[in-house]
């Protein structure tokens, strides 16, 4: 003990705190690198939350004296690995995380003796919105979604009855919805609420874009809420799936490939035509007139007598005189000719080309070396493949349709989509693996600031310490090296004094003799042999003296 506390007061203020310096820092390094090594691996336990589930989830945790990480402004959690399962089963069963929504499970922390049925009803209200929401946001391509219901109460003694609304706000995962998926929103709220009609549910994005209106007015058709590019897709993704879903029961599942491509025609055309038949005509009205006049006149010479005048139907034509007859006969028809009026609409979405390319596999045997041996399909198959694909598609050739089969060798892709085992590396997963990666740079970390850094600061310290025998070796040398050369006793010869020399000497006498190991270098040996052998005399009466102070 005594020892270490005479070398630590031969070191000095200045060593003494760069080597307390050091230690601190090497506390600091070796500490860092313990709960480094000792810390658990940290896996995504929930992302994308809300502040109000991240704040419930952390209390939990916290709770449980469970070490977590909140990243992306806590909307992310991070908790042991190990852990990760069993956390989410009880956060689920706890209901966490929710969405940022109240659900049913409103009502199990309610006292329902207390509340009122004004409260019971928001709490209804509040429930409904919660749960809805929760189902919309299952949706693959929304994110997260916020329900708004109207539910109107009937007032005693009215009359007017007002329709219940809802109003949804959706946060998309950068993929918009199509027309049928609005739709689908639309009737899946409208079922879920009591006579809520899908017309009157109205959805908007996160950008403000109107995706359906809700003012109640029922579309005609589905089809005219679709824009044409909608309308394309669908058609060529039908006739797509059909024609795969037919050919991979003869070829085989994933032996085949089709693309189509839909030409359509988005005009709306009203064409009407009447045409006349003079063949087929039909009696209508038919009027026959018959007429018949005589007309008798006389001479005038018979006199102007009462009996004259008295018409007399035996009075004889002897008489002169003259008469007439006049006979007049018409008769009308009026037919009616055959019409035939055809009014003929074109609706929009009317194909009018359609072109098919399908990409077929060829048939594989094994060979005598167990190989598997690619072969091409034969024209047969392919005349055979591409008529189902036109039967398929109702290929019409004045339309100019057309159908393109080629067979082609598939890239083999069993590597890519097989299933990877876990253990990718000594039994050891990519997790492990990275983790044990780290150890391993940190312990060669460790090993390098040992070396070259802790190695070198102690060697410096403590090489500069001369020994007691060596201080005392030091001071005999010094005596003797006074009275050999006070009695007259040969002396060693050195170079003339130089400046500089006395420090080179005090440079000299902090050399460590005992710290050398054996290791010199070869001129110092060199030009000790020279000394010696120009002062064979002086040099044997060094070593004597040395000699003589070992024993």
């Amino acid at each position: 003990m005594g020892g270490i506390l005479q070398t630590l007061k031969s070191l000095g203020p200045t060593r003494l705190m760069a080597l307390s310096g050091v230690g601190l820092l090497l506390i600091v390094f070796f500490a860092f690198l313990i709960l480094r090594v000792s810390a658990p691996n940290m896996d995504l336990l929930y992302r994308d939350l809300s502040p109000a589930d991240a704040g419930q989830i952390v209390d939990r945790l916290d709770s449980q004296q469970i070490d977590y990480q909140l990243l992306k402004g806590g909307t992310e959690i991070l908790v042991p690995a190990d852990q990760v399962n069993r956390l989410r089963i009880a956060m689920a069963e706890a209901g966490l995380p929710s969405g940022g929504s109240v659900g049913y499970e409103i009502f199990d922390k309610q006292d329902g003796m207390g509340s009122t049925s004004f409260e019971q009803n928001i709490n209804h209200v509040r429930a409904l919105e919660g749960e809805l929401s929760r189902t919309i946001a299952s949706i693959q391509s929304v994110k997260q979604a916020r329900v708004h219901l109207v539910l109107p109460k009937r007032q005693m003694f009215s009359r007017e009855t007002q329709e219940p609304s809802a109003s949804i706000a959706l946060q998309l995962q950068g993929k918009e919805l199509d027309a049928e998926q609005v739709a689908a929103i639309q009737h899946l709220v409208a079922a879920a609420v009591p006579q809520l009609v899908p017309s009157k549910v109205s959805i908007i994005d996160e950008r403000g874009h109107l995706l359906a209106r809700g003012d109640g007015e029922q579309q005609t058709a589905t089809f005219l809420t679709q824009t044409a590019d909608e309308m394309r897709i669908r058609n060529e993704t039908r006739l797509r799936n059909t024609i795969e879903d037919l050919l991979s029961r003869s070829l085989g599942y994933d032996q085949v490939r089709a693309e189509v491509s839909v030409d359509m025609n988005f005009n709306k055309v009203t064409t009407n035509n009447e045409r006349f038949n003079p063949d087929e005509q039909v009696v209508r009205s038919s009027q026959t007139v018959d007429q018949t006049s005589t007309n008798t006149e006389t001479d005038g010479t018979d006199p102007v007598t009462l009996q004259n005048n008295l018409p007399d139907p035996n009075l004889s034509s002897n008489g002169a005189g003259s008469n007439s007859q006049e006979n007049r006969s018409e008769e009308t028809v009026n037919y009616e000719i055959s019409k035939t009026t055809t009014t003929s609409i074109k609706e929009i979405g009317e194909i009018s080309r359609v072109t098919v390319a399908v990409l077929v596999d060829g048939t594989y045997s094994t060979n005598e070396n167990g190989e598997q041996v690619y072969q091409e399909r034969s024209p047969q198959d392919l005349d055979k493949i591409a008529a189902l694909v036109r039967s398929a598609i109702g290929y019409d050739p004045n339309r100019g349709d057309q159908v393109e089969v080629i067979n082609m060798k598939f890239a083999d892709t069993s590597d890519m989509f097989s299933d990877a085992p876990v253990d990718t590396f000594l039994g050891l997963d990519k997790n492990e693996v990275f983790r044990i990666a780290e150890m391993l740079v940190l312990a060669i970390v460790a090993i390098l600031v040992i070396l070259l850094v802790v190695r070198p600061l102690l060697t410096r310290a403590f090489e500069t310490l001369p020994s007691a025998a060596d201080m005392a070796q030091r001071q005999l040398l010094a005596e003797d090296g006074s009275m050999l050369a006070e009695g007259g006793q040969p002396a060693l010869a050195g170079p003339a004094p130089v400046p500089g020399a006395h420090m080179a000497d005090e440079h000299d006498e902090l050399i460590n003799i005992s710290q050398v190991e054996g290791r010199v270098k070869a001129s110092s040996v060199k030009k000790i042999g020279e000394i010696v052998d120009k002062h064979p005399e002086e040099a044997l009466a060094i070593i004597r003296n040395w000699l003589y102070q070992e024993n």
